[in-house]
């Protein structure tokens, strides 16, 4: 009988032990896949003008190969509910992330549940979900992203972009409406989990500070990635900050952790008329990082290793990659972004690129 007991203990030892090195390398295999990812949710509407790209050889490339070579091994897209045209739709997204992946690339998907640009201050209702009773609105949300689970099938999914302040106001705003802003969360994050076993859920905070007071009152929901926006000209020029926000963050939370949007310019000047939202010395980190080609890259070089130093810091994105002058150098109503873009004005690509290879 002893001996009985005896092998019964050793086994569930060494089933337990087992386990933990199972766990243990999925843990370690979960950190080796860096997400080195971009935000080209304009790409469709700027491919229509059949711009040529060029690769550090100067040869003429496909953009999307262009990039792949370089690293990048995720794409971001942005996802309205009924835009005013095809641009950012379900239809168009879904269509663009088949081809992404025939090529390789990761999905990543960020639902603005709204028609438009959705963020830290504005999140306006999508207009056929207006007025409907709350029971209805929640069912809304579930649907549509059931939906978008089902056919899109991303590897990576935002509940909602930079919800500082919550989404679908006032139905959702996280201080006038606390619970309401709960319970909608709650219905996009229980489609996903209903329906994939695979997507991951990333929250998305818009910069440094508050973060900790949002991520607290957000601890309730069950989602897998931290993601933060970080742009020097809004959320600060520190970057030993964003490093110690990082680190408490993905302490306290025990959360893995990501930068969702980032960018820098690789230059003050202009390729089109259209009004750049960076374009003056004050907007930089200076002398550490000016707006040249090497500067540029020396800043993304530091978020990366910034990403790479944190406990469970597992990736970051680029915004607006894809944003060159599409419309000409005269357009009034194209990017605000092309001076960075990882294009120069050439569209030849740039050096910061090779900070997406992981080594």
């Amino acid at each position: 009988m002893n001996r009985i007991i005896q092998t019964l203990i050793f086994f569930l030892l060494f089933i337990s032990c087992h386990r933990d090195d199972i766990n243990k390398s999925f843990s370690e295999s979960e950190k080796l896949e860096f997400i080195s990812a971009i935000d080209i949710s304009r790409y469709p509407e700027i491919s229509n003008s059949n711009p040529i790209f060029y690769d550090f050889e100067g040869n003429q490339k496909d953009f999307l190969n262009i990039i792949k070579e370089n690293g990048v091994n995720t794409i971001r897209l942005k996802l309205w509910v009924n835009p005013s045209d095809e641009h950012s739709g379900f239809n168009e997204v879904k269509q663009f992330s088949q081809t992404l992946k025939t090529k390789g690339f990761k999905i990543w998907l960020t639902l603005h549940y709204s028609d438009t640009w959705a963020d830290q201050s504005n999140q306006e209702t999508p207009m056929q979900w207006q007025g409907l009773p709350f029971a209805a609105l929640k069912d809304s949300v579930y649907n549509y992203t059931q939906k978008v689970v089902n056919e899109i099938n991303p590897h990576y999914i935002q509940i909602g972009n930079e919800i500082n302040s919550g989404l679908l106001h006032p139905y959702g705003h996280i201080s006038n409406n606390y619970p309401q802003f709960i319970e909608l969360m709650k219905a996009g994050i229980s489609a996903v989990r209903s329906n994939s076993n695979d997507t991951k859920i990333i929250l998305h905070y818009a910069g440094i500070e508050g973060s900790d007071w949002f991520f607290n009152e957000v601890s309730s929901l069950d989602y897998d990635i931290i993601g933060l926006s970080y742009y020097p000209i809004w959320h600060g020029k520190s970057l030993d900050n964003l490093k110690t926000t990082m680190q408490n963050l993905s302490e306290t939370y025990n959360k893995k952790i990501l930068i969702a949007e980032t960018a820098y310019p690789f230059t003050l000047k202009w390729n089109d008329w259209t009004n750049n939202i960076v374009g003056l010395d004050t907007q930089l980190i200076l002398p550490e990082y000016p707006a040249t080609p090497e500067g540029q890259r020396e800043f993304i070089k530091h978020i990366k290793t910034i990403t790479k130093e944190t406990k469970n810091g597992i990736g970051f994105c680029y915004w607006g990659a894809e944003l060159i002058a599409w419309k000409g150098t005269q357009s009034t109503n194209a990017s605000p972004w092309e001076n960075q873009t990882l294009f120069d004005f050439d569209n030849k690509v740039l050096p910061v690129m090779r900070e997406f290879m992981n080594e």
